[in-house]
């Protein structure tokens, strides 16, 4: 999970990654069964982890 998160360095929408729906800079990636929540500002060119976690648990208290 560690290498998928360093990676949003480099590129914070790679293949895979999907925006959540109704929020404005929301984006998850899949890193097996974990899901890695995170919000991308292309104004200030900052990625910020908002959560990462187990699938069943990580969109609850979004």
């Amino acid at each position: 999970m560690l290498r998928a998160i360093d990676g949003l360095a480099v590129e914070p929408r790679p293949q895979g990654s999907k925006k959540l729906t109704g929020e404005v800079t929301a984006w998850r990636i899949r890193v097996g069964d974990f899901r890695v929540l995170y919000d991308v500002f292309d104004v200030t060119l900052v990625v910020t982890v908002v959560r990462a976690g187990h699938r069943r648990d990580v969109y609850e208290h979004r």
